[in-house]
C-alpha cells in the first residue's frame, strides 16, 4: 500500500544529466557558455515565470518560435515540467498555415525570437487567443514592439524561481507539433511525458549500446542540424541532457559560424537532413576541410549512397535513421552489426544507408493491401506499420485522420518497403511517390539513389509525370555539381544507369526517358525534396 507509483517525467532526465555533469558546457553560438548547474537554476526560475508572472495553468499550451538554443532547450525541460503543452512552432510554414497552427493549437502565451517580429506583428490581429507575448533577444535590449509586453532575460531575472518541478501523472499531455502533408492544413501531433522518456530511453540505449560505427558516448560533443522546432530535433536535445554531453546549440544556420563551432567546440554528434549533409560536404570540398571521426545520422530522408561515400572521405561517420512526426520521432537506425566490421566498404555503406534496423520496443512490420505481412526475401514490398509505445494517438481534434492512421490498431507510416538481409528496413517509396508505368511499379529513390553516384550530379530527385500511353513515366530532375553545368546531359546519365541494368539492379523500364537540369530542387521547410511542387512544375510539360 506504501509503495510509490513512479512516474516517468522529463524533469528526470534533466536531474540526472545534472546530478552527472554539473560542469558540463551548454553552449550558444559564440556567445554564452552555461554550466548544466547554471541551466538547471534557469530552468526552475522559466517555471517559476511561468506559472507566477504570465500566469500558466496546467494544460494550456505555450508556442515557441525560436532558433536552436540554451533559451530552447531550457523550454524543452520548464514547459512540459509545470504540465503546460510546449508548441513547437515551424517558422518555415507560410504565414497561412503558421496562423492555422497557433490557432488550432489554442496557444495561450507565444514566445518568440526578435527574428520573427515581422511575422508576429502581421499575425497579431488574429491572435486574440494569445494573451501574453514573449520576445528573445540576441542583443543587448530588444526591439521595442507593443506587440510583446515581457522580454525573456527580463522575465527570468525578476520571477521566483521554484524549489523543484512538481510531480505530475506521466500521461500529461507534454508537446504538440504540427507536420504538413501533400494535401489539407498541417496535422497536430502531441506525445505525453511517458511517450517522450521511451523514446529517450529506447533512443538512448540504441546510440550508446547498438551504435558500433556511431556508438554515442558522456565523452561526445553534441550539436543539432535538425531544427528544435522539428519533432524535438529527432529527440537528441533530451538524450544529451540525460548522458550530460557538452551541448553546442547553434541558433540560426549560418555555414560559416556552423565550420567554426564544430572545430573550436570539438563538436563529435550531429543529425540533419540530406540536403544539410549535402552542403557541408560541398563546403568542405570547396575549402580543403576534413572532419575525422565526426559522427552524422541522417534521416528525413533517403541518404544517397554517392552522398555518403563522399562524407566518409571527409572522415565522417555516417549513418541513416528512420522516422515519422507522427513516431516522436525514431523507428529505426542503420546501425552495423558487430561481424559487418570485416565487410569491405561497398557493402557497409549499403548498410549505412539503408533504413535500419527496429531500435528497442518498436514493433515492425512490412503489410500487403489486405494487412498481411509481406515475405522478408528482400524484394517483396508492402506499407510499413508499427507500434511503439511513444507514438501519438492521433491527430489533435481530427478523430476522422486518427482512425485512418492507426487502422487495425497499427500506425500506417505511407512508407513502402521490403526487409533486406540480417532484418534490416529499406524504404523504396511514399506511396503517394510510387511511379505508376504501363502496370508496372517505378521505385523513385532507388532511381535517386543509383544516379547520385554519377561523379556529376550533386542531387537528383525522380518524379512520375502523366504519359498518354503508359499512364506515367519517370522525370529526373538534375542539380550538376560544379563543373559539370552546361555539360551533363541525359545520354550520359542513361549511360550511367545501363550499367545497373546490365547488374540486374534495376529494370530497363525504369530508365528515365526525361532529364531536367536546374540549379536548386525545391525544399520543403524541413528540408525534404517537395515532389509536389516538382510534379506540379512538370505534370504539363512533354
Amino acid at each position: 500500500m506504501s509503495a510509490y507509483g513512479y512516474q516517468l517525467q522529463l524533469k528526470h532526465l534533466l536531474e540526472h544529466g545534472v546530478r552527472w555533469a554539473p560542469d558540463q558546457e551548454i553552449v550558444y553560438r559564440d556567445k554564452l557558455c552555461l554550466k548544466y548547474s547554471d541551466f538547471y537554476s534557469r530552468v526552475l526560475r522559466l517555471a517559476g515565470a511561468l506559472t507566477g508572472e504570465l500566469g500558466v495553468k496546467p494544460g494550456e499550451t505555450v508556442g515557441v518560435i525560436e532558433w536552436d538554443s540554451h533559451r530552447y532547450l531550457e523550454m524543452y525541460f520548464a514547459i512540459p515540467g509545470i504540465g503546460a503543452v510546449m508548441h513547437t512552432i515551424n517558422p518555415r510554414l507560410s504565414p497561412g498555415d503558421l496562423l492555422y497552427t497557433m490557432k488550432h493549437a489554442e496557444d495561450d502565451i507565444l514566445v518568440f525570437h526578435e527574428d520573427f517580429l515581422p511575422l508576429v506583428e502581421q499575425l497579431r490581429p488574429e491572435l486574440s487567443h494569445v494573451r501574453r507575448f514573449v520576445i528573445l533577444t540576441d542583443g543587448v535590449e530588444a526591439p521595442k514592439t507593443p506587440v510583446a509586453s515581457d522580454e525573456y532575460e527580463a522575465l527570468l531575472k525578476r520571477a521566483k524561481p521554484l524549489e523543484k518541478l512538481p510531480d505530475l501523472d506521466e500521461n500529461t499531455r507534454a508537446t504538440l507539433a504540427y507536420t504538413t502533408g501533400t494535401t489539407g492544413k498541417p496535422k497536430g501531433v502531441y506525445f505525453t511525458q511517458r511517450q517522450l522518456m521511451l523514446h529517450t530511453l529506447s533512443l538512448g540505449v540504441s546510440l550508446a549500446a547498438f551504435g558500433g560505427q556511431g556508438s554515442a558516448t558522456t565523452r561526445d560533443v553534441y550539436m543539432p542540424l535538425t531544427p528544435m522546432f522539428h519533432v524535438h530535433a529527432w529527440g537528441m536535445p533530451y538524450v544529451a541532457t540525460l548522458l550530460g554531453l557538452k551541448q553546442v546549440y547553434p541558433g540560426r544556420y549560418e555555414p560559416e559560424l556552423l565550420a567554426k563551432l564544430v572545430k573550436t567546440e570539438g563538436v563529435t554528434l550531429t543529425h540533419c537532413v540530406p540536403t544539410i549533409l549535402q552542403m557541408v560536404v560541398t563546403a568542405a570540398e570547396a575549402h580543403g576541410l576534413t572532419f575525422p571521426g565526426w559522427k552524422i545520422v541522417i534521416g528525413g530522408a533517403r541518404l544517397p549512397k554517392g552522398l555518403a561515400l563522399a562524407a566518409r572521405k571527409l572522415g565522417i561517420i555516417i549513418y541513416a535513421g528512420y522516422g515519422l512526426s507522427e513516431t516522436a520521432p525514431v523507428l529505426t537506425l542503420a546501425f552495423r552489426k558487430p561481424f559487418m566490421d570485416d565487410w569491405d566498404e561497398d557493402a557497409q555503406v549499403d548498410v549505412d544507408v539503408s533504413t535500419g534496423f527496429p531500435i528497442p520496443l518498436v514493433d515492425l512490420r512490412i503489410v500487403d493491401e489486405h494487412g498481411n505481412d509481406v515475405e522478408a526475401d528482400g524484394h517483396a514490398t508492402g506499407e510499413i506499420v508499427v507500434r511503439a509505445p511513444w507514438l501519438t494517438e492521433g491527430y489533435l481534434k481530427e478523430p476522422e485522420r486518427s482512425e485512418k492512421l492507426w487502422k487495425g490498431g497499427w500506425l500506417h507510416t505511407g512508407d513502402v518497403a521490403h526487409f533486406k538481409e540480417y532484418g534490416y528496413v529499406q524504404i523504396v517509396d511514399r506511396l503517394k511517390d510510387v511511379i505508376k508505368s504501363g502496370g508496372e511499379w517505378i521505385v523513385s529513390l532507388d532511381l535517386e539513389n543509383l544516379l547520385s553516384l554519377h561523379e556529376g550530379v550533386l542531387e537528383a530527385a525522380v518524379i512520375g509525370v502523366p504519359d498518354p500511353k503508359w499512364d506515367e513515366r519517370p522525370l529526373a530532375v538534375i542539380v550538376p555539381r560544379e563543373g559539370w553545368r552546361g555539360k551533363l546531359t541525359g545520354d550520359q546519365l542513361k549511360e550511367h544507369l545501363e550499367q545497373f541494368v546490365n547488374q540486374g539492379k534495376l529494370i530497363r523500364w525504369a530508365v528515365p526517358d526525361r532529364y531536367e537540369f536546374v540549379d536548386e530542387i525545391p525544399k520543403t521547410s524541413v528540408g525534404k525534396i517537395d515532389k509536389k511542387v516538382l510534379r506540379k512544375t512538370y505534370e504539363g510539360t512533354q
